[in-house]
Formats: C-alpha cells, sequence, structure tokens
C-alpha cells in the first residue's frame, strides 16, 4: 500500500471524478464542484465498472464515491481501488441505515472521509450547507495521505488493569481519519480501563453505529452517550453527532452532558468542549489523547488538559491520516508526547498502570 510520509500539498485544481449512479446527484455535485476555482471536475461515471477505466485515464486526484450502485457495490469497489490503486476516495451517500454501516465499513477500508446527501433537494438552506462541507471536505481529502502502511504487529497488551490507578478519567479525540485510528486503539485496549469519553466528528446518523463498531471491536464496552448517563471504568461514550457532549462530575460518578451550544470551529461535537470539561472536573486525574484530524479543534483543549496536570499525547506526523488537529495542539503547546498510532494503546496501558 502506498505511504506518504511528508505533508501534502494537493495538485491544483484538485482533479475529481464523480461517481453516482443518479445522473441528478452527478449534474448537483459537479456543479456545486465548479463554484471552487481550486477544484476540476474531469469526469462523472454511473458505475464503478465505467469509473474503473476512467481512474486510469484522467488520474483524479480525489474519486467521489456512492454506496448502491449496478454492476458492482461502492464498498466492494472501494476494496478493489485500494488493492489495486490507492486513491482518495470521499463516500458521498444517502443516510440510511444500511448504508451508515456499509459508510463506516468504507472508512476502515480505505476511504478518507464520508458526506451523507442531502435529504431534501429543494430545501435552499440545506444545499447551501452540503455544498459547504462537500467542499470543505474535498479539499481535506485532497491534502490527505495515501493511508500509511500499518506497523506490524503491537505493542499493547491485552489484560484486565489491576487495581485501581490515579487515573480517574480518559478523553479522546478525532477527525478525518479517526474512525480507522479509534478502531486500531479500540481493537487492542483491555478492559478495567479509567472511564473514556470519546469524540469524533462525524454526522449524527452515523456514531450510533460507530460506537457499536468499536464495541464489536474491544474489550471496552463503548456506547452512544446519552444525557445525564454514567460513565464508569470499563466503558467509554461517543459523543452524539450534531450535539455538544462534555462530562460532569455528579454523586461521585462522571456523568455525559449532551446539549446544543454555539458550534466552536464548525464542530458538534467539540473535542475542545468535551476536553475543557475534562479538564476542570478531573485535571491532572487525566489524560487526554487527539488523534488524526483536518484543522484545530482539540488544540484548546489539550492545552487546558495539560495546564491542569493531565498526561496527554497525540498522534505523530508519520502516522497520522491527516496531520492537522494533532499538529496544532502540539505547536500550541497541549501535547505533551507525539507518538505512531501503533503504540497509542500500550501508551494508554502503560500510563494508567505505572504513574
Amino acid at each position: 500500500m502506498a505511504t506518504l510520509t511528508s505533508s501534502i500539498k494537493p495538485r491544483t485544481p484538485i482533479r475529481v471524478l464523480v461517481v453516482d449512479d443518479s445522473a441528478l446527484m452527478r449534474q448537483m455535485l459537479s456543479t456545486m464542484l465548479a463554484t471552487d476555482p481550486d477544484v476540476e471536475v474531469v469526469g462523472t461515471a454511473s458505475d464503478p465498472l465505467i469509473a474503473r477505466q476512467k481512474i486510469k485515464q484522467l488520474d483524479p486526484d480525489v474519486v467521489t464515491l456512492d454506496i448502491e450502485m449496478p454492476n458492482m457495490h461502492g464498498l466492494e469497489f472501494l476494496r478493489r481501488l485500494m488493492a489495486l490503486r490507492p486513491t482518495r476516495v470521499l463516500m458521498i451517500s444517502s443516510l440510511t441505515q444500511k448504508n451508515t454501516e456499509f459508510t463506516l465499513e468504507a472508512l476502515a477500508t480505505g476511504a478518507i472521509d464520508c458526506l451523507g446527501k442531502p435529504r431534501d433537494a429543494t430545501s435552499e438552506g440545506e444545499m447551501a450547507v452540503f455544498r459547504e462541507n462537500l467542499l470543505q471536505k474535498l479539499h481535506a481529502v485532497a491534502s490527505a495521505r495515501l493511508r500509511p502502511t500499518p506497523a506490524t504487529g503491537t505493542d499493547a497488551v491485552l489484560r484486565v488493569i489491576p487495581g485501581r490507578s490515579r487515573y480517574q478519567f480518559i478523553a479522546i479525540g478525532a477527525s478525518t481519519g479517526g474512525v480507522e485510528a479509534l478502531s486500531r486503539v479500540f481493537a487492542e485496549l483491555p478492559a478495567g480501563l479509567p472511564p473514556m469519553a470519546i469524540v469524533q466528528h462525524m454526522p449524527g446518523s452515523f456514531t450510533t453505529s460507530f460506537a457499536r463498531r468499536l464495541a464489536n471491536l474491544s474489550q471496552v464496552e463503548v456506547v452512544e452517550a446519552k444525557d445525564g448517563m454514567p460513565i464508569r471504568s470499563g466503558q467509554a461514550a461517543l459523543g452524539p453527532g450534531g450535539h455538544q457532549f462534555e462530562i460532569v462530575r455528579r454523586d461521585g460518578e462522571f456523568r455525559c452532558r449532551i446539549f446544543d451550544a454555539p458550534v466552536p470551529l464548525g464542530h458538534a461535537p467539540s473535542v475542545d468542549i468535551l476536553m475543557e470539561s475534562v479538564a476542570r472536573e478531573v485535571g491532572d486525574r487525566s489524560i487526554g489523547i487527539l488523534l488524526t484530524g483536518m484543522g484545530r479543534d482539540g488544540a484548546l483543549g489539550m492545552s487546558a488538559m495539560r495546564a491542569a496536570g493531565a498526561v496527554t499525547f497525540g498522534q505523530d506526523e508519520a502516522s497520522s491520516l491527516v496531520y492537522g488537529m494533532p499538529r496544532v495542539a502540539f505547536e500550541a503547546g497541549g501535547v505533551e508526547q507525539q507518538l505512531p498510532l501503533a503504540r497509542i494503546a500500550a501508551e494508554i496501558v502503560a500510563v494508567v498502570e505505572t504513574r
């Protein structure tokens, strides 16, 4: 699999191939993308067989890919594409339960990001938001690394943490590339860890399925956060998409607080809001981890946690799909140590057991 180890500067304009079985959707995406002078739609395809030929002919920087298509399912096409010709892919699918599961599998397979199709194409407001998200995600995908080659083996040892640790809470934030990164970390985590909270930037229709996916991979009990829900040892709560998420301490327990508020940096949930609450409620008995992602969400939260005495570490550049959020947090002083993805689960275990 291709490996890129330096910051990526996409070609200008970004060359895009739009793949969707709906002629209306192909036209809509092409029209929206054409409004950005730094983007060029070099072609469209109505099914994966046509897409395969056009990828060879046109060498696009980014492919937008639907899930449900004739002649070959989008997920099967993605698997073959990543095996034979690794390509930056933005999944664009309707937000059905079935397609949500397929899209999460696509992100684990090699797609870089995902975007739900608009539910009401007649709503000017919804279409304006969709266009803004489309262009933002397209630029992020174009500047992302192709999947770094995974390290062989793992430093983590799955076991139950004995006794009580001085560390009482773990907060993790991620964005673009976070589905794969979090999946790898949670697959290596043992039972018995302190309570955990996770923010992964994704639509609200995805977070229930993603929590279930992480739970199936891990010895940690992962669930989507609900307002007032306690988080106990061995459990992790994933912030629901579209709402803010923080933790509060009530009656000796950590509980989830779900609320609506102005969206800092355009994210709901926000890594900053979660981590600032952990700094406030737990202080030097907490651990903060910031994984791959575009932008700067998490920099303020990680800085608040470190200032409160927490242990903080971020994913390093070489293993990050998008070295944005961890870089900004490191440069701001919020990251105590940078680590490759393959070492993060082991470091969590080591900190909990030995410090």
